[in-house]
């Protein structure tokens, strides 16, 4: 099962931090998504930066609705801590 994000946050290079509620923060590039017109508003700097946690806390989701698979995140993200 994969945990609740409580925090999420846009960071340098299309990468975003992910806070999980396990105290596990991890690291996701969204680089390789930023393809076709569903994602391409991403590259936009300011607006890449209005990503939010989704209503049920497991995925993360862009104003317009672009999203990730909460899998996706989890799984395709590297580990950089974990709080104690």
């Amino acid at each position: 099962m994969i945990p609740k994000i409580i925090d999420v946050e846009a960071i340098e290079n299309y990468k975003i931090k992910l806070n999980y509620e396990t105290g596990e923060i991890r690291i996701f590039d969204v680089l390789p998504y930023i393809t076709g017109t569903w994602y391409k508003e991403l590259k936009n700097d300011s607006y890449f930066k209005t990503i939010h946690i989704n209503s049920n806390g497991k995925g993360i989701e862009w104003e317009h609705g672009q999203d990730i698979a909460p899998h996706e995140l989890y799984d395709m993200s590297i580990s950089i801590t974990k709080n104690i």
